[in-house]
């Protein structure tokens, strides 16, 4: 037996341990971009519980449990935890459903809908979570610092293949360091971190369920705004876009947030977010690949580079940045990608 199967095999002994006589079954709901899996157990009477493995020794859960129990004190929607077993790495959570966001997303006839209760859960994010973020590590300079590091590491270097020259990287410090600078420029809340369509559920109550909120910190306002608008997996217009970002600095000023800057500047704060993030995801995308074997993310980075390029070229500060982008990688992104997306020859065998 492997160490998967062995893990799955004690995942369900210690299930019918706190639930006995009523697991009928159990199965693979997800796995992220992590070492965590998802299983989905159905009970006895058609109830479902996720039941989430998180190897000790590669993820720890104390992350994990601790922003669920803030997140459910602004009043959201996340899973309710029922059981953890810590020493295992096993927590039995709520079963939010099978409907992702990103999904319905594709219907023209549910976005606005979608949308509104998605900004008003942020909304709760943002007020309620402000003082309980102060349990949160910060979102400081060097966390937003080693974020951007992984986009020459993995998808410049590692994808692209890229050597960047002296000129180059400088022009990278300049523009990283502008964008840790506008970053820490703004009110600081609870960060989620992953706010987008993929770890957004659509419930019929208190929609929508929200996930994958571990890795929060205490950080720029702006930050969750631009994962949902500008989301890694599905893009809007920029009329779209800027009008739902309207809408929440409204939202936000009634609801009282203090230190709230004027729209105009909301939106800079938004977009220059929005490129350090990424500027990141461009990194993580391409690590996924190539450290971690999951290939699935490559087809996001051209829309990932698109909202870089885009918001590049709306700053004067940042043209540079802009031109370099242009002429140096989005040339080099649909080759590296057909590259690496091409059908692999099957091993030879050995002969007889």
């Amino acid at each position: 037996m492997n160490a998967t199967d062995m893990r799955l095999a004690a995942l369900e002994s210690w299930l019918h341990q706190v639930l006995p006589g009523q697991v009928q079954g159990v199965e693979v709901a997800s796995a992220d971009a992590s070492f965590r899996r998802y299983f989905r157990a159905t009970l006895a009477g058609g109830a479902t519980r996720i039941v989430m493995d998180a190897p000790p020794d590669k993820e720890d859960i104390a992350p994990y449990l601790q922003v669920a129990r803030l997140l459910e004190r602004t009043g959201v929607h996340v899973p309710h935890v029922h059981d953890v077993d810590p020493s295992q790495g096993f927590v039995l959570l709520e079963d939010l459903g099978r409907a992702p966001y990103l999904d319905a997303l594709r219907q023209p006839g549910c976005v606005d809908a979608l949308y509104a209760d998605a900004l008003a859960a942020l909304l709760r994010i943002a007020v309620a979570g402000r003082d309980l973020a102060a349990e949160l590590p910060p979102y400081d300079a060097a966390v937003l610092e080693r974020e951007m590091q992984l986009m020459p590491e993995w998808f410049v270097a590692a994808h692209l293949r890229l050597r960047l020259d002296a000129d180059e990287a400088a022009l990278l410090r300049r523009s990283f360091d502008l964008l840790i600078a506008a970053a820490l420029e703004q009110p600081v809340t609870f960060v989620h971190r992953d706010y987008h369509s993929r770890n957004l559920m659509i419930l019929p109550g208190r929609n929508p369920g929200i996930i994958d909120f571990q890795d929060a910190l205490r950080g720029p306002l702006a930050y969750d705004l631009v994962s949902l608008l500008k989301d890694c997996y599905i893009g809007w217009p920029r009329e779209r876009v800027e009008a739902w970002v309207r809408q929440q600095h409204a939202a936000l000023r009634a609801a009282g947030f203090e230190g709230l800057p004027r729209e105009r500047e909301f939106l800079r704060h938004f977009d220059l977010i929005g490129l350090q993030r990424h500027i990141k995801v461009l990194g993580i995308f391409a690590r996924l690949w190539y450290r971690d074997g999951k290939i699935g993310y490559l087809g996001d980075l051209p829309l990932t580079l698109a909202y870089a390029r885009d918001t590049a070229a709306r700053y004067g500060e940042l043209q540079p940045l802009a031109r370099w982008l242009e002429a140096r990688i989005a040339p080099l992104l649909a080759g590296a990608n057909a590259r690496e997306l091409a059908p692999r020859p099957p091993p030879m065998a050995c002969p007889a």
